[in-house]
């Protein structure tokens, strides 16, 4: 950590406790928040070796808190070699036979960036097949949607092009997650992307047992490599809940830049596919899921990790899957009513109010996806919403107002790489209502005010990790991470909030982005 104190000054001090912002001053010093000040600095604190930064009407917030977020798929999008220029079956063919001279004989040959939607690679995974026949050879597509793959990888990988998705190819990650020259780089690449956000924490999803990943991020913290703090989940996908992982991992990571943070699953899907489970059913027809959801299942699942004391998040999107969740939560251990183990719900793109209340009650975490708006246009979200729940039941769409109302805790999340953390976005989608396109705001009696949006991807970002005691506002003796906006948020129209960026990231301390590449 850096030993020389830096003092930011600004006008729109933000410093994530709930009030509004004011002038004055943030002083650090060797790794914490020294002073936090209105008004004019303390002549004393100008001593010395000292850096100040006069950022004027630049906002200084806490560091911002993404907690759902999956690396692995992100590294998906470079891992092998770059088939995106490619333009015939024997371009590509060429392509992978000059990849293959270059990585060891023993490893699968992958690729990323093949343009599915306009590039027709007609032919080649019979090719693949043949000149590979006991190598695997795998090709994403540029969206991870689809893939190009030889017989020898469908046998040992047991997916398709049709099931290409995380859940399906996890049985690849133990192969890239401990290739060290590609993970090293990829790492450090993500670690300056989040950077570049303001980004100073995430809550990582990995599945099973992280295939090995654990190790890497062991030997990150213990060389001090981290800009980036990483609490993780464990999904399970491949195997069942592991709660021995989970204790060794309680105990192999214990400081506070690496955590292991509990169980993460799946429920239902999205409402637009018709997986989403509703408490009524889908219009015009008697069905509340077009899919089978087993909660007892996950009922047990999370009752176990509950009875050990970790805490689980589970993904619902639809009202009636929130309404059952909220079924299993009650009847894990509480205290004053409420979860004794921070569990929490994730996405919630459709709720009943009268759970949104009762999960204020329950002290159950919210982990929205405030730029989940930025994915479609307007027009294709409410011909969706029409089609499958109708008119009436769409004002109860993302409803995070009443989230805020009911006392129930709100944080933030991404799950990364489906969006890119963009904290100025997300101000634009959850506090104007906007679709990409603008227009009439939609629903907007349903979104956040701006401070609490803020207050959403800082506090509630680090109370979601366990971490609110020592991150997540601006307070002396607090650890040092921090995100500066470039402009007044406060005062900058929501329309035109998208031109916002973050001009500064401090981690544990240290400067780890600065707009214009500031040599640190």
């Amino acid at each position: 950590m850096s030993e020389q104190k830096l003092v930011l000054k600004s006008t729109q001090i933000f410093d994530g406790s709930g009030r509004q912002s004011f002038a004055g001053y943030v002083i650090v010093e060797a790794g914490k928040i020294k002073a936090v000040g209105s008004g004019d600095v303390p002549r004393e604190e100008l001593a010395g070796d000292v850096e100040v930064m006069e950022l004027e009407d630049q906002v200084v917030c806490p560091g911002f808190v993404d907690v759902h977020t999956f690396f692995t798929g992100y590294a998906i999008f470079h891992i092998g070699m770059d088939v995106s220029q490619v333009t015939t079956t024997e371009e590509c063919l060429e392509a992978v036979r000059k990849y293959e001279k270059t990585i060891p004989d023993n490893r699968p040959l992958f690729g990323h960036g093949w343009k599915a939607d306009t590039i027709k690679l007609d032919g080649l995974e019979e090719l693949l097949s043949k000149e590979y026949p006991s190598r695997a050879v795998i090709l994403f597509s540029e969206h991870r949607d689809t893939c190009v793959m030889n017989a020898f990888a469908r046998e040992i990988y047991q997916f398709t092009p049709e099931t290409c998705y995380p859940e399906s190819y996890y049985r690849i990650m133990r192969e890239y997650l401990n290739d060290r020259d590609f993970i090293e780089k990829e790492w450090k690449r993500y670690m300056e992307l989040m950077a570049s956000r303001g980004v100073t924490a995430v809550k990582e999803m990995g599945f099973d047992d992280f295939y090995g990943f654990t190790d890497f991020l062991k030997e990150q913290e213990e060389k001090d490599l981290l800009s980036l703090r990483v609490s993780f989940m464990s999904q399970p996908n491949g195997d069942p809940i592991n709660i021995p992982y989970g204790k060794a991992m309680k105990e192999k990571f214990r400081g506070d830049m690496v955590r292991f943070s509990g169980y993460n699953r799946m429920t239902d899907g999205t409402i637009a596919s018709g997986k989403g489970d509703l408490l009524e059913p889908y219009e015009g027809t008697d069905i509340h899921c077009y899919q089978e959801i087993d909660y007892q299942a996950i009922e047990e699942e999370v009752r176990l990790a509950d009875e050990n004391g970790f805490r689980y998040s589970l993904h619902a999107q639809g009202d009636g899957a929130v309404h059952k969740v909220l079924d299993i939560y009650e009847r894990c251990q509480r205290e004053d009513g409420r979860c004794v183990n921070r569990h929490g719900i994730t996405d919630m793109e459709f709720t009943d109010a009268k759970d949104l209340e009762r999960m204020g009650k329950l002290g159950v975490t919210a982990e929205i996806y405030p730029q989940i708006m930025s994915l479609d246009p307007g027009e294709v979200v409410k011909g969706n919403i029409k089609r499958t729940i109708g008119e009436e039941r769409k004002q109860y769409y993302w409803n995070r107002r009443k989230m805020v109302d009911s006392g129930v805790v709100v944080s933030c999340g991404t799950d990364l790489p489906l969006m890119i953390t963009d904290i100025p976005e997300s101000i634009y989608h959850s506090c104007g209502g906007f679709f990409p396109e603008g227009g009439e705001p939609f629903n907007k009696q349903n979104t956040m005010a701006l401070e609490e949006l803020l207050k959403a991807w800082t506090w509630g970002g680090q109370y979601n990790l366990g971490m609110e005691d020592k991150l997540g506002t601006l307070e002396p003796g607090k650890l040092a991470d921090i995100a500066v906006l470039s402009e007044n948020v406060f005062q900058k129209s929501v329309e035109d909030m998208r031109d916002v960026k973050v001009s500064l990231t401090i981690c544990n301390g240290r400067i780890v982005y600065t707009l214009g590449g500031r040599t640190i």
